[in-house]
């Protein structure tokens, strides 16, 4: 299967950051086959004077959704996320990794579940998603 995640940080050496991440993406989930060019976006649902960077890539896998949310949590985690947002209250943060849509071949998956709805529900309102998936994604 074939996933697209945004990655984003505005805390620390942003561009460094994504670049840690994308290594532990390819070592612990899979083949990252593409990725975007870096984006830089002011904060979205939240007032903050620290701009994003943000990219988007395409990693192929064998591991199902769940074990891919896991692991990216894990990530985030590792290069210092202490919290994640909790009912859109968001705030600034070394880095975020969001499942944005999965495709099994052509197909496009299509899940809800309680921890995890794809596609990502909000991705088409932020441009620092919709910008770098248009670079990569077929």
């Amino acid at each position: 299967m074939c996933y697209y995640l945004s990655l984003g940080s505005n805390l620390g050496d942003r561009e460094q950051t994504l670049r840690l991440a994308l290594q532990r993406i390819e070592q612990q989930i899979g083949v990252v086959l593409r990725c975007s060019s870096f984006y830089y976006s002011a904060p979205w649902g939240f007032q903050s004077d620290n701009d994003f960077c943000n990219l988007c890539c395409a990693v192929e896998t064998t591991k199902s959704p769940l074990e891919v949310l896991s692991l990216t949590q894990s990530i985030e985690q590792a290069l210092g996320r202490t919290r994640k947002s909790i009912n859109g209250n968001y705030s600034d943060r070394p880095i975020d990794i969001d499942l944005i849509r999965i495709f099994d071949g052509e197909k496009e998956l299509y899940l809800s579940l309680p921890e995890l709805t794809i596609p990502h529900p909000f991705w088409q309102d932020r441009d620092f998603v919709k910008l770098p998936l248009a670079e990569i994604l077929p």
